[in-house]
């Protein structure tokens, strides 16, 4: 079928980022959003949508073509619900939650006959949410699960909904087709197990913080990058925890047994085996493309010598300004008055932090990476 109106219920950081990618490569698609009016308001003036709904989302969804279902996962239930008895007769309905299995299950029992429910996972996301951080471009070479209706085969998804994949494609995301069940046993190890253990090395290191203060100021490099994702607000996370226990608890269980494994080698001392864990852990890591992007996806770091002088900070961030590179976070990784410090800065991906480097080196910093 064409898919030519589509109804985006939810217009926040997902859903505006949808609705923007799909208006810049497919101007003729009539949009409609459904959320709270200011936020519809924000989304129109950004050009993400052409039509407000704020009331009924029965409204919004009826004449369209394909609905996507932008909200949490506990709000996305009875959303279901509430627009099954005006869904137009064939249409296409979607979500972007990160579990999968547990929406399909409602969704076959509430949604119409007529109607087909195709679940999404777009693996993009950003610091921040809401539809003032939306971005045309969030999905460009991210990771995008769709999953085929119970019992379709890949190629029969692939020929039945192309006009769905090639909207998708259109957002610059990679398709993976994925079983609902498959995508949560995979999501609870590559996803959401790193969140979980990220919040409890931040929450062991706090503690032998407080008995000595010099663990958090030594607390840079590998740890900040393997705790970075700490800083999540559970927000997003509680429905996920609840959504996908099962396969979250064996994703635990499963990664203390190996940790159990690993203690006894160092207690052990058995140094081969300890070299073989950590071969093979650089192995297996660098067959990982390096061309894509997760949930949270990794910053690319560079580094600065800055001179203890007035106006240095700005020359930097003047530099990059100037060559158009946005930069993530910085770092003041040491100073000494009267000579100067290094600076960490983060960019978005590694080219971006090789052009960095490159601009600041040619305006006369010195800029390297690791």
């Amino acid at each position: 079928m064409q898919i030519e109106r589509i109804a985006l219920l939810g217009t926040g950081l997902i859903g505006g980022s949808l609705g923007l990618a799909w208006k810049k490569n497919r101007p003729d698609l009539h949009i409609v959003g459904h959320d709270h009016s200011d936020v519809l308001a924000k989304a129109a003036q950004l050009g993400a949508i052409d039509e407000q709904a704020p009331g009924d989302p029965g409204i919004a969804v009826r004449d369209a073509d394909l609905v996507v279902l932008a909200v949490p996962l506990v709000s996305m239930l009875s959303l279901m619900e509430t627009i099954a008895a005006y869904l137009k007769p064939g249409a296409i309905v979607t979500d972007v939650g990160s579990v999968k299995a547990p929406i399909a299950r409602h969704a076959a029992a509430v949604l119409p006959t007529s109607n087909v429910f195709i679940g999404g996972h777009p693996m993009a996301g950003r610091e921040r949410g809401g539809i003032a951080h939306a971005d045309p471009f969030l999905f460009e070479s991210a990771t995008y699960v769709l999953c085929p209706p119970d019992g379709m085969t890949t190629s029969d998804f692939s020929g039945n909904y192309a006009e769905l994949i090639r909207l998708v494609e259109l957002t610059g995301a990679r398709i993976l087709v994925l079983e609902p069940k498959r995508h949560d046993r995979i999501a609870s190890v590559v996803s959401h197990l790193p969140q979980i253990l990220a919040v409890a090395l931040m929450n062991y290191a706090a503690e032998q913080n407080e008995t000595d203060d010099a663990f958090l100021r030594l607390a840079a490099g590998g740890f900040r990058d393997m705790t970075r994702i700490a800083s999540s607000p559970f927000d997003i996370w509680r429905d996920i925890i609840i959504a996908n226990e099962g396969y979250i608890l064996d994703a635990l269980s499963g990664f203390a047994a190996t940790l159990q494994r690993i203690r006894n080698r160092v207690a052990e001392e058995s140094l081969d085996d300890l070299e073989d864990l950590f071969d093979s852990a650089r192995t297996v890591r660098n067959t990982i493309p390096k061309d894509t992007k997760g949930f949270m996806q990794p910053l690319a770091d560079i580094y600065v010598y800055a001179v203890d002088r007035p106006g240095e900070f700005l020359n930097i961030t003047r530099t990059l300004f100037e060559a158009e590179l946005n930069i993530k976070d910085i770092e003041l990784l040491k100073v000494r008055e009267g000579t100067g410090g290094a600076l960490r800065l983060s960019f978005a991906d590694e080219t971006t932090a090789n052009a960095a480097v490159t601009a600041l080196q040619q305006n006369g910093f010195t800029a390297y990476r690791l």
